[in-house]
């Protein structure tokens, strides 16, 4: 059976899409988290502890929220969904706010709500919480967004009979620039039209993944 793509997010340059469709743009705005929040709150959201996370749970719960937000989920069992999130820098965005807690030895004060979050798979957990997703997950990291280690990662998921759908994508976020591209992939038959009204279905491979990745 083949897998596709029937949704997808885009979050980067202060605009968001869904489905290839611009939804929301801010053209003047000075920080990532001017921008997370006013996506968030468009987005008529309501879970508080968005609140508290740190800006690379923050963007991969907003991506993750907007490719699933017109998906049907439930027609899966729990442990068959996996996620698979990638990006180039873990959660060195985090990892650098860590570090200023500690440096100053006069006024030394880790803080436990940034340090739970110096892991890049905590994202991971936010979006399995919130969806009930309990299959395969795993988060990636290389140099700069790789297609092909994504699509062989999660068509092994696949082959290997561990999920039969996931959600996947590259996360990256570092001081005030963001790139997001996350999309859900599940089976089909031939002839079926699983996808969005105006997005269609996309073959799982990776140069469709490229493409998505690439479009602007």
């Amino acid at each position: 059976m083949k897998h596709y793509i029937s949704s997808c997010s885009r979050l980067y340059d202060n605009r968001v899409t869904v489905n290839g469709r611009l939804v929301f743009y801010l053209e003047i705005i000075h920080t990532f988290a001017d921008f997370i929040k006013t996506a968030y709150r468009q987005e008529q959201i309501s879970y508080p502890k968005f609140f508290k996370m740190d800006a690379l749970s923050k963007l991969g719960f907003l991506a993750a929220e907007l490719a699933l937000k017109e998906t049907e989920t439930r027609v899966y069992q729990p442990e068959s969904v996996g996620v698979v999130f990638a990006n180039s820098s873990s959660s060195l965005d985090t990892d650098i706010a860590h570090q200023a807690t500690i440096n100053d030895r006069a006024a030394y004060f880790p803080s436990p709500s940034v340090f739970v979050y110096t892991l890049p798979n905590i994202v991971i957990g936010e979006v399995c919480i919130r969806h009930g997703f309990k299959g395969e997950n795993a988060f990636l990291i290389s140099e700069a967004f790789d297609a092909k280690l994504l699509y062989e990662y999660v068509d092994g998921l696949f082959s290997s009979g561990r999920s039969k759908a996931c959600l996947a994508g590259w996360i990256e976020v570092m001081g005030n620039r963001c790139n997001a591209m996350v999309v859900f992939i599940e089976p089909g038959e031939p002839g079926t039209e699983p996808g969005m009204p105006g997005f269609g279905r996309l073959e799982f491979n990776e140069k469709n993944l490229q493409t998505l990745m690439e479009t602007n």
